[in-house]
């Protein structure tokens, strides 16, 4: 059982578990002890979360860390919990560690079992363990933190401070497999193979007789949410394509055509173009815009609904890393940024809402459109924000931002597909400001935008390392962009990483 105390990663965690077959369930910190026991849990992971244990409203448990009388493993706000529960000390600004670092093993540990002594782990925390319990002792160090990871076997409790559920952690697969298969004993009893009637039977238990609307856009979450929909509930289903006006160079002609004719759905089309970009007018703040967008959103479905009054469900290509930025689940969690098809929908929408692919990530998405037969090239397309460029314009939507933003993205993408590297990538895109620089054409001087190229490497979007593209790639982009764009005059390249970034810019 994962205990999450409102970190982003605590999902992951139950992935990565079950990842290695074995069953894991979620459960929030304020969890009854008695859970534990009537479950026959084997093991807990305690999640990080945004809360320091200094704070007098800190996330935590109802009982004492003993009574679990499981092995346990802390992360991140875990580790610290751990340590400050158990007679030790955590020190807020001690060492900030945010992104990648070495990791030094100090003892061959069994949940360091057939690790090399040395490896890359993710952290992301601003607190750090001083002094630790008595009874338990110190098993790896980084590089500005003495008690990285702890130990007490008599009490069976482990933790750590970097997060081996995320992908840029070197071995964290292994780390969470030694405790969950070595130190708890569980054995395999889950499969993935099961997903797909499981679906299935979801959506025609909730659906039943009536009818569903799936807002589709053309990225491999919606179009796989409205492929299993229609498996599920056959020409019940109508699909919707809404074009709000902030979508990629050509892109509706794209899609539209990939849905109606190679999938065989059937997709009604919206031109709100001028809806969206009204609303959005003298807008800066990212948050209400991203709101506005959902609202619109709503107010387009809500209408047709009342078109058709046969439809009362509302599907939606949802994926946990959209709930997990867009909601707070727990006391104590931090809601990073509202997502337009989480946070955005209005509560009195008309319609009931079914998300089917909600605990899923973008990875195994694609593992599962690809059993469902959608064409391997939408598959592997690029993730594209529902809200669309207007979160990768900063500040106010304007028409000649969108132009520069649309035009730049276009040209990035083109030689990133013709180099051959973009199937290597999880995102890469342009986006645009406010700012602007002085540029000389011809010995006249320009005054233009600064856009700013991205590109970045993950395997779920919950954490990604900026792209090193090669740099003739990117001189070759840039002079691309201020010879064709004259609206720009300088081209820049973030290396920024999630975190502390987000992958978007908004």
């Amino acid at each position: 059982m994962v205990v999450d105390f409102g970190g982003q990663y605590a999902h992951l965690i139950r992935r990565r578990v079950q990842d290695i077959g074995v069953k894991c369930e979620l459960k929030g910190f304020d969890l009854e002890l008695s859970e534990i026991k009537e479950k026959a849990v084997k093991g807990v992971i305690l999640s990080g979360g945004p809360s320091s244990v200094s704070w007098k409203s800190k996330a935590r448990l109802n009982f004492d860390l003993r009574k679990f009388e499981v092995p346990v493993l802390g992360i991140c706000y875990g580790h610290q919990y751990i340590a400050k529960e158990m007679g030790g000390d955590v020190a807020t600004g001690k060492s900030h560690e945010y992104g990648s670092s070495n990791v030094f093993i100090i003892e061959r540990h069994p949940i360091f079992s057939n690790l090399p002594k040395q490896f890359r782990g993710w952290f992301s925390h601003g607190d750090s363990v001083i002094l630790v319990p008595k009874g338990f002792r110190r098993i790896a160090r980084s590089e500005n933190d003495e008690s990285t990871a702890i130990a007490n076997d008599e009490l069976k409790m482990y933790s750590v401070q970097f997060h081996p559920e995320v992908s840029h952690t070197e071995y964290g697969t292994e780390i969470i497999r030694n405790f969950v298969i070595k130190i708890c004993g569980c054995h395999k009893n889950y499969s993935k193979d099961d997903i797909i009637p499981q679906i299935i039977s979801e959506i025609r238990e909730k659906v039943g007789g009536s009818h569903a609307l799936c807002a589709v856009s053309g990225g491999v979450d919606s179009t796989t949410a409205a492929v299993i929909t229609r498996t599920a509930i056959g020409d019940r289903l109508t699909c919707l394509f809404v074009n709000h006006g902030l979508l990629r160079k050509d892109e509706e002609n794209t899609v539209l055509s990939v849905l109606r004719d190679k999938l065989k759905l059937n997709v009604e089309y919206v031109d709100a173009t001028r809806l969206f970009l009204d609303s959005l007018r003298g807008v800066t703040d990212p948050e209400e815009k991203r709101l506005i967008i959902g609202r619109n959103f709503a107010r387009i479905f809500e209408e047709f609904g009342n078109k058709h009054p046969e439809i009362e469900w509302l599907v939606q290509g949802t994926l946990y890393p959209d709930v997990v930025e867009s909601t707070v689940p727990y006391p104590g969690a931090a809601r990073i940024k509202s997502h337009h098809n989480v946070a955005g929908l209005p509560q009195k929408l008309g319609l009931k809402v079914i998300e089917p692919l909600r605990d899923m990530y973008k990875d195994e998405v694609r593992e599962l459109a690809v059993k469902l037969g959608i064409p391997k090239r939408l598959v592997y397309m690029q993730p594209f924000p529902g809200p669309g460029l207007a979160v990768r314009i900063i500040g106010e939507v304007t028409k000649e931002k969108l132009y520069v933003c649309r035009e730049a993205s276009e040209i990035f993408e083109q030689e990133l597909r013709r180099s051959g590297i973009q199937r290597r990538l999880w995102q890469a895109f342009a986006f645009v400001g406010d700012d602007r620089a002085v540029g000389v054409t011809g010995d006249n001087r320009r005054y233009g935008y600064i856009v700013t190229l991205r590109a970045v490497k993950s395997k779920d979007g919950m954490t990604a390392s900026f792209a090193t593209l090669p740099w003739s790639l990117l001189d070759r982009v840039s002079r691309k962009i201020t010879n064709t764009i004259p609206e720009v005059t300088m081209v820049c390249y973030s290396i920024s990483n999630k975190p502390p970034s987000t992958i978007e810019p908004q």
